[in-house]
């Protein structure tokens, strides 16, 4: 995971955006270079996965066919002062799947390359191909290119918005960008999310795949389509495994996880390292995960928490989040503080995770949707609006300890091709959720039946139901019910309605004070469906959540 930071404009200071970068130098602690392009600046924080050496470096500079070598001088150029020759230099924080095969295709076109980094083809990707460049990628990226030619900046974002990008405006009418809000709180009022499946230029911003849209549905027979999943979902697991750091996997005993870490482990030819974490009095998650460990022979870690650590790390989540909602928050308590072991206590650079299986499959709650058409559109808005939430906390979580998030269920052709199944085929009709991924797997035998056909647990009950009934407590001794209702009603934008969001609130505005928007709304079940008009976003408050806590 890196970061990266552009500055659009002459007037910017080099002192006042360096201090900038160092917001996030967590998210790139290997090194960090700012280059002054002549009408603005490109910074980039750097955490080595892909082309170690220092060739690897960004920002890139490229011009007639190849990559310009960076020098040392370069970070104090003063304007127009880039190498003759210099066309493109570009910034990005990604991981470009498949970028051999391209890199060997633009290498027989003449371009020249100088390290094994996969974001260098990049900017010879835009030099051949210009902005349609976008549509080719597969990857989960934030970048920023400056066309000299053009005198011109360029910014995308992948299409799910796994790799973070915000923006802003300046007083003077200058763009910002960044990889997180906290890099933009001094040059901006309004901070913003850069839009997923989007690239700007020129003052406008272009949709170039939308991940939410189906034209057409698939209506082929359940083994097709499930053999579609599997195949689809193993290849999504198997492309990012290639790192040139070691890789680790989050392990909850969950449907999702377990089938990203059994994947993994039957295509990798060592032990993987697995990491689960729970209470130390109440944890569901710990005895599957262990369970699921044993079956798939990995070397396996757990993390013990109590109430103190959760409730002692509860504002560092909020920082590292940039968010007030309740689930996130909720979830991502476990998911930081596993990481930080994570981070302590190995050399992993690389995690993958089992996040959007969710928005794709169908929760709980979406038992309740009265129709499939109904069901279809919950997940279009889930998918356009994941950035916000589970993706968001995958990224934080993990970022903030160093570590780069990586999501095979956020593959863009598994998506794709599953967002496009017959929604009535995805309900809740055979008794059990997820029942095309469960049965898409169920020959393999990756899995125990006990795991593969687990109830879905919200995370952070199964980390431990007294995780967030520690923070509930907290917030009941933190509010009279006079202050709940007076303090609540100062947020306009995402009122609190419980003492909880209060909490969370009011920590949030301290460290981005007018910045709610970024964040369109509380994540919560759709109370326009009978039995989902509820009070919490957790799943323990619908009454179909069953054995799904035991």
């Amino acid at each position: 995971m890196c970061s990266v930071l552009g500055y659009c404009g002459k007037e910017g200071k080099k002192e006042e955006i360096l201090q900038a970068m160092v917001r996030t130098s967590s998210r790139g602690p290997d090194d960090r270079r700012l280059v002054n392009t002549g009408n603005g600046w490109l910074g980039f924080n750097r955490l080595s996965i892909m082309g170690l050496t220092d060739s690897g470096m960004q920002p890139f500079l490229y011009g007639e066919k190849q990559t310009i070598p960076y020098s040392e001088d370069m970070s104090s150029l003063s304007e127009a002062s880039l190498p003759e020759g210099c066309e493109i230099v570009l910034v990005c924080n990604g991981e470009i799947y498949g970028f051999r095969p391209m890199k060997e295709d633009l290498l027989k076109k003449g371009y020249e390359f100088i390290s094994d980094s996969d974001c260098e083809i990049l900017p010879a990707l835009y030099r051949e191909y210009g902005t349609d460049m976008f549509r080719m990628l597969d990857a989960e990226f934030a970048l920023i290119f400056y066309d000299m030619k053009e005198n011109s900046y360029i910014a995308a974002r992948d299409p799910i918005g796994i790799r973070p990008l915000y923006y802003g405006l300046t007083d003077q009418g200058t763009y910002v960008f960044a990889s997180e809000p906290k890099n933009l709180l001094t040059f901006t009022e309004r901070i913003m999310p850069f839009p997923p499946g989007h690239y700007f230029k020129d003052g406008e911003f272009i949709s170039y795949r939308d991940m939410s849209k189906v034209t057409d549905y698939i209506m082929s027979d359940l083994d097709t389509m499930t053999k579609s999943i599997h195949d689809l979902l193993i290849e999504g697991v198997r492309k990012r495994l290639d790192s040139d750091s070691p890789v680790g996997f989050l392990l909850s005993g969950g449907l999702d996880s377990s089938l990203v870490c059994a994947i993994a482990a039957g295509l990798s030819d060592k032990p993987i390292e697995t990491w689960a974490i729970g209470m130390d009095v109440d944890a569901i998650d710990l005895k599957y995960a262990r369970e699921a460990a044993a079956f798939i022979h990995s070397n396996h870690h757990e993390v013990i928490i109590t109430e103190e650590d959760v409730l002692k790390a509860l504002p560092d989540v909020i920082e590292a989040l940039g968010s007030y909602d309740i689930t996130t928050i909720r979830a991502s308590v476990g998911m930081y503080l596993v990481c930080k072991a994570i981070h302590e206590q190995s050399n992993i650079r690389v995690i993958l995770t089992g996040e959007i299986s969710d928005e794709i499959f169908g929760y709980k709650y979406t038992d309740f949707a009265p129709d499939a058409a109904e069901f279809q559109k919950e997940a279009e808005k889930r998918i356009r609006e994941i950035h916000m939430y589970d993706v968001l906390r995958a990224d934080r979580c993990i970022s903030v300890h160093s570590l780069e998030a990586r999501v095979p269920f956020g593959d863009l052709a598994f998506v794709e091709y599953c967002m496009a199944i017959d929604p009535e085929k995805k309900m809740n009709r055979y008794g059990k959720g997820k029942y095309l991924l469960r049965h898409a797997f169920e020959k393999d035998g990756f899995l125990p039946d006990s795991i593969l056909w687990r109830e879905k647990a919200a995370f952070s009950d199964a980390v431990g139901h007294s995780l967030s009934e520690d923070i509930a407590n907290l917030a009941e001794r933190t509010y009279s019910d006079d202050e709940f209702e007076t303090e609540r009603m100062k947020y306009t934008h995402a009122r609190p309605f419980t003492k909880e969001s209060l909490l969370y609130r009011d920590i949030f505005e301290g460290f981005y004070p007018g910045q709610s928007e970024m964040i369109v709304d509380f994540w919560m079940p759709n109370r326009s469906w009978k039995g989902c008009d509820v009070n919490d976003p957790s799943a323990r408050v619908l009454s179909n959540y069953g054995e799904s806590g035991n």
